[in-house]
């Protein structure tokens, strides 16, 4: 549910002798978990009005606010934010002046200082138990303060409250971190501002440095049309800092007013640039951040079975608006996705008792059956989760959806069991029991009723996710935008790892599924190595395909480049790694089956936070002045109905016990490979060994073709003069459904007076399984009729589909093997793009021992029968380094010249002489009939019979 943030600070003037006592009581977590009482829930669904209470940032009666501030680092999705303010008590009197931030749930405390007149006090954080007993003595002294809570959607509330005398100058600091999660295809970066009054100084800076380069960025006009104009954003390829930096007169509501027209979230989107699918590997401060995030997959299909509450206390606005947001789901199921819909009360009924096909006949009768419902009576969610995975289990046991799809149920609930089965612990078990491991389980809360820590646990415990609703005017659009986050599912069965003895405390590095504009996030420690290289291999399985991707970094480059950049976040690797971590162990934790299993994960988490300087609601932060005799604190109180941190007594212990506490040696938690398997078996041999034979027939450069004659012992050449456009057959096989196809670019102008053309596409179809795979000088294509997948040159991957196999050598080549008998390379050309002449192209080269039919045919293909070659009459050329002769050959006799061409596999700046017998006027005599025959409409298209 709600992790709440609390600094309650009583800074009291004492007689005259100027003293600082600091008080504090907040929700401190207890030794054993308390069952609340279905009958004595508080049932609510909206937040009440003290919880909707105007939010200043500073608070006071007569106080002058100086300045400000809000700075944000953000380094490789990694945000350090600051928020600094200086206040002064203008008035006569002592009064309390507060210091409140809203900060994402996501994010970590890392510190708070404050400065009154002079008097500084600094944070650290530090087991809950110690930073307790060290601040006993003011606790002790009977003091009191109220709980403040907070029930934003996505912020919750730092509070600070100091009371000063009259004149008094107070600074505020508060810092936390965060990793940025990108959803539906960006980052979002939010800060909350309502200062509630007009500050002279006021700024917003948030920096973005991205190594790979940031592809996008922009600022959604959510403070009001009236900012516009001020907020500036200035962005480089790999840097982005955007301003909001309003004066006096900007921030007035209107000419007139005193008061602030800030008040909202002032929020920052932006997005990478990704050269690969194979993710972005970044090492810093001997810690490593794999991120991964592939797009340009076709999607798996989907089933999926909806599971709505329909009890008595959905009636309303939070029935309307589920209605509303499933009238757009089911909208967006397409025929190769299977559904069907299960609502529940005390009774659990079927909208079909079996997954159908996501027809529009099928969708338009859901919707139907979804209008008609009347919610009342009890909440059975037992019955109906059992009924959901039956319906699954039933679907896949009888093949009725594709193995390769990704099985879902999506519960949508707003309070807790009152029928059937209450016990939540129960509930939780009879679900993990029956459910497949290729099926997930996402919860989706309405409102505050429902217990939140119970739909989290299930929902991660079976391969999902949580999330709450609130129940207002935008339900249905918050809804809508979960199911968009699932709605896409890329891949499945991800797993990242790294070659043996290379790095260590890896965090989660399998997946289940990934879904598209999502992003999947490895982080651990390098080992010491000689190697300053290291190398990543992700595995997964796609549509119809299976896929192994490897990427590199250098493990010292990135450091160097921090080093140099200003605004910079230099210890996010570090950082991030910890935050990661912590954040798997406290969902570990609230998983554990045994007491002694959640002590042990609590003390792993308490030893990182306090080593990283994290407020967790394990840990406390301590503020104490600099000669440690006032001491403040602030801890994550326990929200009531989110028990993620109850139980495991935590908080016991004797204050000596507190006093010393236990070092404790962070272990990696269960999921992690302390060392990772190998990598697979091709991705280790590495492309070297996916190497054509010695002998091939090829053509390259503009185009020149190079055929072997291996009964001859010769290689015989020539060209092929055609136009731009034009698309040649290579290789035509009906007997094995082998195609081979060129597509001719032209060079950007005339080069005395010739105008060069060259391969920028290269086809390769093979009709048995309607696989096509399309090489260009920019990226490398699949599909299958049905399936189109899309790949880069920026990363060595290798890809496999029925008898289809594709592996990319990075920057290099690609080979295309088909069942394992007829195997081609196509090789990538880069030039210098601003060259006035000169385009990026292709070569390919062919194996000679290809396994054809006697029906092959095309440009290279023929050659597969070797012709009978007869070269004499060898004399002196008009060129006295190129010899001329006789050649007969298929019925002709030609006037043919000694030269050289080039092959390019093993250097392809400069390449390798291959001496042959050279073909004039486009290889007429040589090849059947003339070039033009083998010009073809289309990429997969056959040659028809010459």
């Amino acid at each position: 549910m709600r992790r709440l943030l609390l600094l309650l600070l009583g800074l009291l003037l004492l007689q005259q002798g100027r003293c600082f006592e600091f008080v504090i009581d907040g929700e401190w977590e207890e030794e054993t978990s308390h069952v609340q009482d279905h009958r004595e829930r508080h049932k609510r669904a909206i937040l009440t009005s003290e919880e909707e209470e105007d939010f200043e940032a500073i608070r006071g009666d007569d106080i002058t606010v100086r300045s400000y501030k809000v700075e944000s680092r953000i380094t490789s999705r990694f945000a350090h934010t600051t928020v600094r303010s200086s206040v002064v008590n203008s008035g006569s009197k002592a009064q309390s002046i507060g210091f409140n931030v809203q900060i994402p749930k996501r994010a970590f405390i890392t510190n708070f200082t404050m400065n009154v007149n002079g008097i500084t006090f600094v944070g650290s954080v530090k087991e809950k138990t110690v930073a307790r007993n060290l601040y006993a003595q003011a606790r002790a002294r009977g003091k009191a303060a109220g709980i403040v809570r907070a029930n934003s959607q996505d912020m919750e509330t730092f509070k600070t409250e100091v009371h000063v005398p009259p004149g008094s100058n107070i600074e505020f600091e508060l810092h936390y971190q965060e990793m940025m999660h990108r959803k539906l295809g960006f980052y979002e970066h939010s800060l909350y501002l309502q200062p509630g009054r007009l500050v002279p100084q006021f700024q917003v800076d948030v920096y973005i440095y991205e190594p790979k380069g940031i592809s996008m960025v922009e600022t959604p006009n959510t403070l009001g049309a009236q900012f516009a104009e001020q907020i500036k954003v200035t962005s480089t390829k790999d840097k982005a800092h955007i301003v909001f930096k309003p004066n006096l007169h900007q921030q007035r509501k209107c000419d007139n007013c005193t008061g602030s027209a800030i008040d909202g979230v002032f929020t920052v989107k932006y997005d990478v640039t990704r050269e690969s699918n194979a993710g972005e590997l970044q090492v810093s401060d001997g810690h490593f951040v794999q991120f991964f995030a592939p797009s340009n997959l076709s999607p798996l299909p989907k089933n999926i079975v909806f599971v709505i509450d329909v009890s008595g206390s959905m009636w309303g606005v939070k029935m309307k608006q589920t209605v509303e947001a499933m009238q757009a789901i089911l909208d967006d199921l397409t025929i190769d996705d299977h559904f069907s819909i299960i609502d529940f009360n005390h009774n659990v009924r079927c909208w079909s008792e079996e997954l159908v096909p996501g027809s529009s006949i099928q969708i338009a009768d859901a919707k139907r059956y979804i209008q008609g419902i009347k919610p009342n009576g009890g909440t059975n969610i037992n019955e109906a989760l059992m009924r959901a995975v039956q319906m699954l289990v039933k679907a896949s046991n009888q093949g009725l959806i594709d193995p390769r799809s990704v099985s879902m149920i999506i519960l949508v609930s707003d309070g807790d069991p009152t029928v059937g089965e209450i016990k939540l612990s129960t509930i939780q078990k009879n679900v993990k029991r029956v459910m497949r491991e290729e099926f997930s389980l996402f919860s989706l809360g309405i409102g505050f009723d429902v217990d939140y820590d119970f739909l989290e646990r299930i929902a991660m415990e079976n391969r999902g996710m949580a999330q709450r609703i609130y129940a207002n005017h935008d339900a249905a659009d918050q809804l809508r935008t979960f199911y968009s986050q699932v709605s896409s599912p890329l891949l499945r069965r991800i797993t990242v790892q790294f070659p043996e003895d290379s790095v260590s405390d890896v965090t989660q590095n399998r997946f289940d599924k990934y879904f598209s504009g999502s992003e999947l996030v490895v982080a651990g420690k390098v080992l010491p190595s000689d190697s300053n290289t290291l190398t990543s291999f992700t595995t997964a399985s796609a549509a119809r395909l299976d896929i192994t991707l490897e990427t590199e970094a250098d493990t010292a480059e990135l450091d160097t480049e921090l080093a140099q950049q200003e605004h910079s976040f230099t210890g996010f690797a570090r950082q991030m790694w910890a935050y990661i971590t912590i954040k798997q162990l406290i969902s570990e934790r609230s998983l554990a089956p045994t007491a002694a299993k959640k002590r042990k994960i609590t003390q792993r988490i308490m030893a990182l936070a306090v080593e990283h300087q994290f407020v967790t609601p394990l840990t406390a932060l301590l503020v104490e002045s600099e000669d440690a005799k006032e001491r403040l604190l602030a801890d994550s109180p326990k929200d009531p109905k989110h028990g993620c941190c109850s139980g495991g007594g935590i908080g016991g212990g004797s204050a000596s016990s507190a006093l010393a506490p236990v070092r404790v040696v962070y272990q990696p938690p269960p999921w992690v490979q302390m060392t990772t398997q190998p990598p697979p078996s091709q991705a280790e041999k590495g492309p070297e060994e996916w190497a054509l034979p010695q002998q091939v027939n090829l053509v390259d450069n503009d185009p020149h073709f190079i055929v072997h004659l291996p009964r001859s012992n010769m290689d015989v050449c020539f060209n092929i003069d055609s136009k731009p456009g034009h698309i040649l057959n290579l290789v035509s096989d009906a007997g094995t459904g082998v195609v081979v196809n060129g597509q001719l670019i032209g060079s950007k102008q005339m080069h005395k007076n010739k105008l060069n053309t060259y391969f920028g596409t290269i086809a390769v179809y093979y009709q048995p399984d309607g696989v096509s795979v399309t090489v260009s000088t920019t990226s490398i294509a699949m599909t299958d009729g049905r399936n189109n997948h899309s790949f880069t040159w920026g990363a060595t991957a290798d890809i496999r589909q029925d008898g289809v196999r594709i592996s990319i050598m990075k920057n290099s080549h690609v080979s295309i093997t088909i069942n394992n008998n007829i195997q081609v390379m196509v090789l990538l050309h880069r030039v210098w793009k601003k060259h006035p002449v000169n385009v990026d192209f292709l070569g390919l080269y062919v194996a000679h021992d290809n396994q054809y039919s006697p029906l092959v045919h095309g440009l290279i293909g023929q050659f597969s029968r070797e012709p009978d070659v007869s070269v004499y009459d060898v004399r002196e050329g008009v060129d006295p380094l190129k010899k001329e002769a006789t050649m007969e050959v298929k019925g002709n006799r030609l006037q043919v010249t000694r030269g050289w061409q080039k092959d390019y596999r093993h250097d392809k700046r400069r390449g390798s002489n291959v001496y042959c017998w050279f073909i004039h006027n486009s290889g007429k005599g040589f090849i059947d009939g003339h070039y033009t025959d083998y010009i073809v409409p289309h990429l997969n298209s056959f040659l028809q019979t010459l």
